[in-house]
């Protein structure tokens, strides 16, 4: 299904250029890829700055452009609580998860597990964690592509595949080093875009009085205190209203935990500097940048409340958590609105390539041969990974395309993913914070805590119970660390 052309020749030259940047960049670093520790991790020699904005890139997706400035546009900046235990989170992250993947010298991060654990527990995350990111970036691709088709008038399904091929070519040709760097050019769009875009939307505020309009409509609240203990309808704002702060900062502290921590899309950035205090710098480094791009967009959607508070007559999307997209369609004009579309294609060019090879291939292929007793030369290893690359591009794309198919599924898939970070946080907390843990009660434990968030997940999709999507990291979390723990040790 096609539609009209919204984009002009000088931005599709935009667009064009950048993409064209990105499969450049994967082809110039091709020639340094001889190794699988290149491959995985640029040879540990990636500048601390670059693997930060690279962080900051991947955490950022096209539904984060998409659904941040809506939330400011239809809600408020409560959205901000979440980011007050967000950076908790990432100190922890800084100095109880980094120390000990560095002290173990970790490819992937699930190798701690095999050194605290075994090989088992090791596969089991590993298994949760290609859940966790195809789903992820399943979504992510999909909302981009459904952007971009709507502005170019195009199939969704070409262009999921060119966007798919547009990763595979620089990622199978250049390794994590051409994904920073490519990361590196994405922050730099997706931030100098929000600034020109939220400079041009307040910029068109009649009457200059952005603030004002804000103010009057409630847009800038950022604290939601929630009703008060033993008041009516305490309970099940408790567990159902994530917007109340306390219950905000607490779930974005375990949701950023899990998220950042035993994710190893996002890790792999981190493991490319040299050396453990590189890399807690860098960790700390991301707060700031990571804040500064929220309050970016968080201004945006404020600024798209003023303007069309004061252009009453202006039509508005069917959608409005769309407000975005159809503001750089309708109101932007040349070469800003390329930059901006720009900035939510290569947003949605997710990286997750790169990570799901590394584990595939760390993880699961390296101990399966191991255990026959079989070596696997470094060469053979590099065509592997480029196969995996090629393979999980291909396995994305029919997951985006399948998503594309469904109503409402873009939160829903973000919850399944909730249903497996429990998981993984749960049995990396009990590995570096215990001395419990044998595989198979972590195993055991993994698989019950996902279960039950599955039931939950349920029961709350449809009613039956009052509670919250946000708490299933946490609930997840505890039964996997309570389970774990409480197998019996080895005698």
């Amino acid at each position: 299904m096609t539609g009209e052309l919204l984009l002009s020749w000088p931005d599709l030259a935009v667009l064009g250029a950048l993409l064209g940047a990105m499969v450049g960049l994967g082809f110039w670093f091709r020639r340094r890829q001889t190794s699988t520790d290149e491959f995985f991790l640029g040879n540990r020699r990636v500048p601390g700055w670059a693997a930060a904005l690279s962080f900051v890139a991947t955490e950022v997706s096209a539904v984060t452009i998409i659904s941040v400035p809506a939330t400011a546009y239809l809600e408020n900046w409560e959205y901000l609580q979440f980011f007050i235990g967000s950076a908790a989170a990432r100190v922890v992250i800084a100095y109880l998860f980094i120390p000990a993947f560095y002290k173990f010298h970790c490819t992937t991060i699930y190798q701690f597990l095999a050194v605290r654990f075994g090989v088992p527990t090791q596969v089991a995350a590993s298994c949760f964690f290609f859940v966790t990111r195809l789903l992820g970036s399943g979504v992510r691709l999909m909302a981009a592509c459904l952007a971009l088709s709507v502005l170019l008038g195009a199939d969704i399904r070409w262009v999921i595949a060119g966007f798919v091929l547009v990763g595979v070519l620089y990622m199978g040709a250049g390794g994590m080093r051409a994904v920073v760097w490519t990361n590196v050019l994405q922050a730099v769009v997706i931030i100098g875009g929000g600034i020109a875009a939220l400079v041009f939307i307040a910029s068109r505020v009649e009457g200059g009085g952005l603030l004002r309009v804000a103010l009057d409509g409630g847009r800038l609240a950022v604290f939601d205190p929630g009703p008060a203990g033993g008041a009516p309808g305490f309970w099940a704002a408790f567990w159902k209203n994530p917007n109340i702060w306390w219950v905000a900062i607490l779930n974005g502290f375990f949701g950023s935990m899990a998220a950042f921590g035993t994710d190893q899309d996002l890790m792999q950035r981190l493991l490319t500097v040299e050396t453990r205090r590189v890399s807690q710098r860098t960790m700390l480094a991301t707060i700031g940048l990571s804040l500064g791009v929220l309050l970016i967009y968080l201004s945006i959607g404020t600024a798209l409340y003023g303007f069309f508070t004061t252009h009453p007559g202006l039509s508005l999307p069917e959608k409005l958590d769309a407000i975005f997209p159809f503001f750089i369609g309708a109101h932007t004009p040349a070469l800003l609105k390329g930059v901006l579309v720009a900035a939510i294609v290569l947003a949605g060019i997710d990286s997750p390539l790169a990570s799901l090879a590394t584990s595939f291939v760390t993880d699961i292929y390296r101990p399966w041969r191991a255990r026959r007793g079989e070596a696997v030369d470094e060469a053979a290893l590099l065509r592997l990974s480029r196969v995996c690359v090629g393979s999980f591009g291909v396995l994305l794309a029919l997951l985006a395309w399948a998503f594309s198919h469904g109503k409402n599924i873009l939160w829903l898939a973000f919850k399944i993913g909730g249903v497996t970070f429990g998981a993984l946080l749960g049995v990396f907390l009990l590995g570096l914070l215990t001395r419990r843990g044998r595989n198979t009660g972590n195993i055991i434990a993994m698989c019950a805590s996902a279960a039950l968030n599955v039931a939950l997940l349920v029961l709350s999709e449809t009613g039956r119970i009052p509670f919250g999507w946000s708490w299933l990291v946490i609930v997840g979390t505890a039964v996997t660390m309570g389970a774990a723990a409480l197998w019996p040790a080895r005698a």
